[in-house]
Protein backbone atom coordinates (compact mmCIF):
# COMPACT_ATOMS: atom_id res chain seq x y z
CA UNK A 1 0.00 0.00 0.00
CA UNK A 2 2.70 2.48 0.93
CA UNK A 3 4.60 1.88 -2.79
CA UNK A 4 0.88 2.93 -4.26
CA UNK A 5 0.70 6.04 -2.39
CA UNK A 6 4.58 6.94 -3.05
CA UNK A 7 3.76 5.95 -6.63
CA UNK A 8 0.43 8.22 -7.28
CA UNK A 9 2.23 11.06 -5.52
CA UNK A 10 5.46 10.50 -7.95
CA UNK A 11 2.46 10.54 -10.80
CA UNK A 12 0.80 13.83 -9.37
CA UNK A 13 4.61 15.18 -9.41
CA UNK A 14 5.20 14.60 -12.74
CA UNK A 15 1.51 15.68 -13.80
CA UNK A 16 2.23 19.40 -11.69
CA UNK A 17 5.56 19.38 -13.67
CA UNK A 18 4.05 18.83 -17.74
CA UNK A 19 1.49 21.65 -16.62
CA UNK A 20 4.15 23.63 -15.43
CA UNK A 21 6.31 23.13 -18.96
CA UNK A 22 2.90 23.78 -20.92
CA UNK A 23 2.68 26.79 -19.28
CA UNK A 24 6.60 28.06 -19.89
CA UNK A 25 5.52 26.88 -23.94
CA UNK A 26 2.62 28.96 -23.96
CA UNK A 27 4.40 32.09 -23.10
CA UNK A 28 7.57 31.57 -25.07
CA UNK A 29 4.60 31.22 -27.71
CA UNK A 30 3.09 34.85 -27.24
CA UNK A 31 6.81 35.92 -27.14
CA UNK A 32 7.34 34.56 -30.36
CA UNK A 33 4.06 36.23 -31.94
CA UNK A 34 4.11 39.34 -30.16
CA UNK A 35 7.81 39.91 -31.57
CA UNK A 36 7.29 39.30 -34.56
CA UNK A 37 4.21 41.40 -35.03
CA UNK A 38 6.55 44.22 -33.50
CA UNK A 39 8.33 43.74 -36.93
CA UNK A 40 5.85 45.08 -39.13
CA UNK A 41 3.35 47.24 -36.48
CA UNK A 42 5.37 50.67 -35.00
CA UNK A 43 4.16 49.40 -31.79
CA UNK A 44 6.97 49.84 -28.78
CA UNK A 45 4.53 48.18 -26.32
CA UNK A 46 4.90 44.85 -28.33
CA UNK A 47 8.10 44.58 -28.32
CA UNK A 48 8.23 46.10 -24.59
CA UNK A 49 6.10 42.73 -23.75
CA UNK A 50 8.60 40.39 -24.67
CA UNK A 51 11.11 41.86 -22.56
CA UNK A 52 8.72 42.05 -20.01
CA UNK A 53 7.78 38.32 -20.20
CA UNK A 54 11.94 37.25 -20.70
CA UNK A 55 12.01 37.47 -16.70
CA UNK A 56 9.09 34.99 -16.09
CA UNK A 57 10.62 32.77 -18.74
CA UNK A 58 14.16 32.83 -16.69
CA UNK A 59 12.18 32.49 -13.37
CA UNK A 60 9.83 29.40 -15.12
CA UNK A 61 13.14 27.59 -16.33
CA UNK A 62 14.64 27.74 -12.84
CA UNK A 63 11.29 27.41 -10.06
CA UNK A 64 10.51 23.97 -13.28
CA UNK A 65 14.42 22.83 -12.79
CA UNK A 66 13.65 23.23 -8.76
CA UNK A 67 10.93 21.05 -8.99
CA UNK A 68 12.67 18.36 -10.77
CA UNK A 69 15.85 18.29 -8.39
CA UNK A 70 13.55 18.19 -5.38
CA UNK A 71 11.81 15.09 -7.21
CA UNK A 72 15.28 13.60 -8.35
CA UNK A 73 16.43 13.43 -4.59
CA UNK A 74 13.19 12.38 -2.89
CA UNK A 75 11.98 9.72 -5.28
CA UNK A 76 15.55 8.57 -6.78
CA UNK A 77 13.89 7.68 -9.86
CA UNK A 78 15.13 5.12 -12.32
CA UNK A 79 14.69 4.24 -16.35
CA UNK A 80 11.68 5.43 -17.94
CA UNK A 81 10.72 8.12 -14.97
CA UNK A 82 14.37 9.54 -15.10
CA UNK A 83 13.95 9.82 -18.65
CA UNK A 84 10.68 11.70 -18.25
CA UNK A 85 12.41 13.98 -15.69
CA UNK A 86 15.45 14.68 -17.75
CA UNK A 87 13.05 15.62 -20.73
CA UNK A 88 11.24 18.10 -18.59
CA UNK A 89 15.01 19.49 -17.52
CA UNK A 90 16.19 19.88 -21.30
CA UNK A 91 12.74 20.83 -22.83
CA UNK A 92 12.59 24.05 -20.35
CA UNK A 93 15.87 24.56 -21.50
CA UNK A 94 15.35 24.88 -25.15
CA UNK A 95 12.06 26.81 -23.92
CA UNK A 96 14.06 29.30 -22.47
CA UNK A 97 16.35 29.71 -25.11
CA UNK A 98 13.55 29.93 -27.39
CA UNK A 99 12.25 33.05 -24.94
CA UNK A 100 15.99 34.82 -25.63
CA UNK A 101 15.30 34.55 -29.91
CA UNK A 102 12.51 36.29 -29.34
CA UNK A 103 13.70 38.81 -26.86
CA UNK A 104 16.44 39.36 -30.21
CA UNK A 105 13.81 39.90 -32.58
CA UNK A 106 12.02 42.51 -30.62
CA UNK A 107 15.25 44.23 -29.99
CA UNK A 108 15.70 44.14 -33.73
CA UNK A 109 12.44 45.75 -34.35
CA UNK A 110 13.18 48.41 -31.69
CA UNK A 111 16.52 49.22 -33.78
CA UNK A 112 14.53 49.11 -37.13
CA UNK A 113 12.11 51.06 -36.32
CA UNK A 114 14.16 53.80 -34.69
CA UNK A 115 16.21 53.82 -37.89
CA UNK A 116 13.32 53.92 -39.89
CA UNK A 117 14.60 51.54 -42.13
CA UNK A 118 11.14 49.29 -42.26
CA UNK A 119 10.34 49.61 -45.62
CA UNK A 120 13.68 49.08 -47.07
CA UNK A 121 13.00 45.18 -47.04
CA UNK A 122 9.45 43.37 -47.02
CA UNK A 123 8.97 41.37 -44.34
CA UNK A 124 6.47 38.65 -46.22
CA UNK A 125 9.09 35.65 -46.09
CA UNK A 126 10.45 36.53 -42.55
CA UNK A 127 6.51 35.94 -41.54
CA UNK A 128 6.56 32.67 -43.53
CA UNK A 129 9.47 31.53 -41.60
CA UNK A 130 8.31 32.63 -38.27
CA UNK A 131 4.79 30.83 -39.07
CA UNK A 132 6.84 27.19 -39.98
CA UNK A 133 8.95 27.88 -36.66
CA UNK A 134 5.64 28.61 -34.42
CA UNK A 135 3.91 25.90 -35.69
CA UNK A 136 7.08 23.09 -35.15
CA UNK A 137 7.11 24.59 -31.60
CA UNK A 138 3.32 24.32 -31.11
CA UNK A 139 3.68 20.49 -32.12
CA UNK A 140 6.66 19.50 -29.88
CA UNK A 141 4.37 20.70 -27.14
CA UNK A 142 1.27 18.60 -27.80
CA UNK A 143 3.98 15.86 -28.60
CA UNK A 144 5.50 16.23 -25.05
CA UNK A 145 1.80 16.40 -23.67
CA UNK A 146 0.70 13.46 -24.64
CA UNK A 147 4.41 11.56 -25.58
CA UNK A 148 3.57 11.11 -28.93
CA UNK A 149 6.30 9.97 -30.50
CA UNK A 150 4.85 9.62 -33.82
CA UNK A 151 3.67 13.57 -33.67
CA UNK A 152 7.74 14.38 -32.47
CA UNK A 153 8.76 12.51 -35.37
CA UNK A 154 7.06 14.93 -37.68
CA UNK A 155 8.47 18.20 -35.95
CA UNK A 156 11.98 17.13 -36.69
CA UNK A 157 10.97 16.40 -40.79
CA UNK A 158 9.71 19.55 -40.69
CA UNK A 159 12.67 21.18 -39.44
CA UNK A 160 14.06 20.91 -43.22
CA UNK A 161 11.08 23.39 -44.03
CA UNK A 162 12.21 26.04 -41.89
CA UNK A 163 15.76 25.20 -43.04
CA UNK A 164 14.71 25.95 -46.79
CA UNK A 165 12.98 29.15 -46.02
CA UNK A 166 15.97 30.25 -44.06
CA UNK A 167 18.13 29.70 -46.69
CA UNK A 168 15.57 31.23 -49.45
CA UNK A 169 15.16 34.44 -47.23
CA UNK A 170 19.33 34.58 -47.47
CA UNK A 171 19.01 34.22 -50.85
CA UNK A 172 16.74 37.12 -51.62
CA UNK A 173 18.82 39.53 -48.65
CA UNK A 174 21.77 38.66 -51.42
CA UNK A 175 20.09 40.44 -54.19
CA UNK A 176 18.80 42.97 -52.26
CA UNK A 177 22.28 44.09 -51.28
CA UNK A 178 23.86 43.39 -54.84
CA UNK A 179 21.10 45.35 -56.78
CA UNK A 180 21.12 48.26 -54.32
CA UNK A 181 24.18 48.62 -51.48
CA UNK A 182 22.00 51.19 -49.59
CA UNK A 183 19.85 48.30 -48.58
CA UNK A 184 22.67 46.91 -46.73
CA UNK A 185 22.71 48.20 -43.05
CA UNK A 186 18.39 47.41 -43.07
CA UNK A 187 19.50 43.90 -45.12
CA UNK A 188 21.36 42.69 -42.06
CA UNK A 189 18.60 43.30 -39.57
CA UNK A 190 16.56 40.94 -41.31
CA UNK A 191 19.08 38.38 -41.41
CA UNK A 192 19.63 38.45 -37.71
CA UNK A 193 15.76 38.18 -37.65
CA UNK A 194 15.71 34.95 -40.13
CA UNK A 195 18.76 33.34 -38.02
CA UNK A 196 16.80 33.57 -34.42
CA UNK A 197 13.76 32.22 -36.17
CA UNK A 198 16.07 29.47 -37.99
CA UNK A 199 17.21 28.45 -34.41
CA UNK A 200 14.24 28.71 -33.18
CA UNK A 201 12.90 25.82 -34.98
CA UNK A 202 16.33 24.27 -34.04
CA UNK A 203 14.64 24.02 -30.55
CA UNK A 204 11.70 22.58 -31.04
CA UNK A 205 13.11 20.27 -33.20
CA UNK A 206 15.57 19.15 -30.11
CA UNK A 207 12.20 19.14 -28.13
CA UNK A 208 10.90 16.81 -30.52
CA UNK A 209 14.37 14.45 -29.99
CA UNK A 210 13.45 14.66 -26.11
CA UNK A 211 10.18 13.04 -26.91
CA UNK A 212 11.27 10.37 -28.55
CA UNK A 213 14.01 10.04 -26.26
CA UNK A 214 11.54 9.61 -23.19
CA UNK A 215 9.20 7.08 -24.56
CA UNK A 216 11.64 4.99 -26.54
CA UNK A 217 14.47 4.85 -24.49
CA UNK A 218 17.14 5.95 -27.33
CA UNK A 219 19.01 9.20 -28.00
CA UNK A 220 18.09 10.62 -31.86
CA UNK A 221 19.61 13.96 -31.24
CA UNK A 222 22.12 12.66 -34.23
CA UNK A 223 19.96 10.48 -36.09
CA UNK A 224 18.64 11.64 -39.30
CA UNK A 225 14.74 12.43 -39.76
CA UNK A 226 14.73 9.06 -41.82
CA UNK A 227 16.20 7.09 -38.93
CA UNK A 228 13.73 8.82 -36.71
CA UNK A 229 10.84 8.06 -38.79
CA UNK A 230 11.69 3.96 -38.82
CA UNK A 231 12.59 4.43 -35.06
CA UNK A 232 8.98 6.33 -34.69
CA UNK A 233 7.22 3.84 -36.54
CA UNK A 234 8.72 1.09 -34.63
Amino acid sequence: MQHDHTSSQFDAEMETLRSDVLAMGGLVERQIDRAIDSLSLDNPELAAQVLHDEVRVNSMQMEIDQLCTNVIVRRQPAASDLRMLLTVVRTVNDLERIGDEAKKIALQAQQIHASGKLTLVRYTEIRYEAELACEMLKMALDAYARLDVAAAAEVITRDQEVDAEFLSIMRQLISYMMEDPRTISAVLDVVFVAKSIERIGDHAKNIAEYVVHAVKGKDVRHATAEEIQREAAS
